[in-house]
């Protein structure tokens, strides 16, 4: 993964709950192509919801791979749910709640919630609900192999989970 869609992870229970949170800034480029000015229409920045699913998969996976230390390797296997009822804008906080719904040797699904804070009133409102479902990989029943060091809980997420406060497994070093 080249790209983390979450700033921060404020709250992690093992195999319970995790809160991240993403400001959408205009610094990021995708904005800007999201939508460009046109002869009847402004320009219009808003957070892609794929983008916003990216957050909330990588906020779940983080969950799922930390219920077991992060010793196996988790992909996002299908987007069960994705519903939205607000965009995100610059200024705008997006706010992920995932918590796990089923979590077994061969995979997990997890609930979502997303809601966005206006950080100049304070306010806070849903934005939107995912449910996510994730496969171990290393358990996977198709005979295929695959690398063995971690590929999905890279350098930059143990990095995030270091600056968020939370210590990555002894197992997994300095890295």
């Amino acid at each position: 993964m080249r790209w983390i869609w979450i700033d921060r992870i404020l709250e992690l229970d093992r195999a319970s709950r995790c809160v991240a949170v993403k400001n959408v800034s205009l610094a990021e480029e995708v904005l800007h192509d999201h939508f460009p000015a046109t002869p009847h229409y402004p320009f219009t920045p808003v957070m892609p919801n794929t983008l916003v699913i990216e957050g909330m998969a990588q906020t779940a996976g983080i969950l799922v791979g930390h219920a077991n230390d992060f010793a196996e390797k988790v992909i996002l296997a299908k987007i069960a749910k994705a519903s939205f009822t607000a965009a995100a804008r610059p200024g705008h906080t997006i706010q992920y709640t995932a918590t796990i719904d089923r979590i077994d040797a061969t995979g997990a699904s997890t609930s979502g919630v997303v809601d966005l804070i206006d950080p100049a009133t304070g306010s806070t409102q849903p934005m939107g609900q995912i449910e996510l479902m994730f496969s171990h990989i290393d358990h996977n029943r198709a005979g295929l192999a695959f690398p063995e060091h971690n590929f999905v809980f890279t350098d930059l997420f143990m990095d995030l989970l270091r600056q968020s406060g939370f210590a990555p497994p002894a197992h997994l070093g300095a890295r």
